[in-house]
């Protein structure tokens, strides 16, 4: 459900603000995200981490359902690869996280964690999307550059 809410509140400031909706939305998931993550490092009862960990859970989705409303922006006629390099992201994230656990004491790996999450949610509003309205930085004209087109195969061309 949160993957949805985080799409949901993404086009909702969208249609308030225009990309700069979006990108508020993004930097509010991902800030207590890592607020999440540092409060969760720093607990001491179990109930209280695990409710916490509840909640990071909750931003974690949230984060990534905003990430997908902003997507089909970057490049319209090849959202398809932009989304996968998106996905692609986050499984480089948690391989790099992973051997941050298996090489630092974890108290330290989720400090880092939530820190890396605190600076993408700073460097959010410095996002800039041709053809869109930006938050803090001015706008930048025109659209998404040009998809080159391969050249059409011909039938002697495709049966080598």
């Amino acid at each position: 459900f949160a993957r949805g809410l985080g799409g949901y509140l993404s086009d909702k400031m969208s249609a308030r603000m225009g990309m700069k909706g979006r990108l508020i939305a993004q930097t509010i998931c991902l800030f207590f995200e890592g607020i999440m993550v540092l409060i969760f490092a720093n607990s001491t009862n179990l109930g209280f981490a695990i409710v916490i960990l509840v909640f990071f859970s909750v931003f974690v989705q949230a984060a990534e359902g905003s990430s997908y409303g902003i997507v089909p922006y970057v490049n319209p006629p090849v959202t398809g690869s932009i989304a996968g390099i998106v996905g692609a992201g986050g499984n480089t994230g948690a391989v790099c996280f992973g051997m941050g656990f298996r090489e630092l004491e974890y108290k330290q790996a989720f400090l880092i964690m939530g820190l890396c999450i605190l600076g993408t949610s700073v460097l959010s509003p410095f996002v800039r999307i041709p053809g869109q309205n930006t938050w803090i930085l001015p706008a930048v004209e025109g659209g998404a550059p040009e998809v080159i087109q391969a050249p059409d195969v011909e039938a002697d061309e495709a049966d080598a």
